[in-house]
């Protein structure tokens, strides 16, 4: 058993109690690294005494979301049993469960009528007021900060506005998901075009295998959308390459197809640098 592996998950949220359930049982089989974890999954329905539908699906989930990886396989009397690793960097890229710390000051009288004197020693006195001092003056938001802030929320309402209707819950919790995600680097339109492609891969799903916005958010279930995006614009920017070769290709050796090609092609070509004004105006074309 690993303590650490263990404190780890237990600071995580997963989704759902059963899932946190599975990703602790598996954290008590776990080394330190995450490692040397092997035990069936009728094993795991005993233990944690879930339905077995719910054991496959939920370590499915994992292996897929990358929190586990199979790194092998041990032999038992009924075959095999696959040896998993709980991947600490993706557990730890959750979101914590704990709320954070909020220092405050005293809280025997937490409000000071006066500043307070703060520490001599080498005679260096604390700060003038005490954090939560009533004359504690704070600064408004720029109205530059509104106004993106302003924008900020408006993507996420969009980007959410395109999750199926049905399955939209914990608006608030979506939203600073979405936000968060903005930030991150993911650019809104791609996001959202993650979540369209999203609603109409489970269009016609049955209850059981819908999964709600603040889940899907919260596992980071768009990664997988945004990477069919990705693929997809680089095998049309392939084949963008290869017709713009064929086109150079023919103007290079005057193929009589040339007559078909457009004047926007035309310019896209001499732009590209794929072929010369010459050599357009050789192939009996307008340069």
């Amino acid at each position: 058993m690993s303590w650490r592996i263990a404190n780890e998950c237990a600071e995580r949220r997963f989704g759902s109690a059963a899932r946190k359930q599975i990703i602790m049982f598996l954290a008590d089989k776990a080394s330190d690294d995450g490692s040397g974890i092997w035990c069936s999954k009728g094993t795991i329905q005993r233990h944690t005494e879930l339905s077995e539908s719910t054991v496959k699906r939920t370590i499915i989930d994992f292996l897929r979301e990358g929190i586990l990886i199979e790194t092998g396989r041990r032999h038992c009397k009924n075959g095999y049993t696959v040896i998993y690793r709980i991947v600490l960097e993706r557990v730890t890229a959750l979101e914590a469960t704990a709320e954070p710390d909020i220092e405050t000051g005293v809280t025997v009288d937490p409000v000071q009528p006066e500043p307070g004197t703060g520490s001599t020693v080498n005679g260096v006195r604390g700060s003038r007021w005490t954090p939560n001092h009533p004359k504690t003056i704070h600064k408004p938001p720029t109205r530059r900060r509104e106004a993106a802030e302003e924008v900020e929320d408006l993507e996420a309402e969009k980007i959410l506005a395109a999750y199926p209707a049905d399955r939209i819950r914990d608006r608030r919790t979506c939203l600073r998901l979405i936000a968060s995600a903005v930030k991150a680097g993911v650019k809104a339109d791609d996001l959202k075009q993650a979540v369209i492609a999203y609603a109409k891969e489970s269009e016609g799903y049955t209850r059981s295998k819908v999964c709600f916005s603040d889940n899907w958010f919260k596992m980071r279930r768009w990664e997988k959308e945004l990477a069919q995006l990705q693929a997809d614009r680089e095998k049309a920017r392939k084949a963008e390459a290869k017709g713009r070769a064929s086109l150079a290709e023919w103007i290079q050796e005057r193929h009589p197809l040339c007559r078909h090609i457009t004047n926007r092609q035309i310019e896209d070509l001499i732009a590209s640098m794929l072929v010369t004004p010459e050599q357009v105006r050789a192939a009996g074309l307008q340069a």
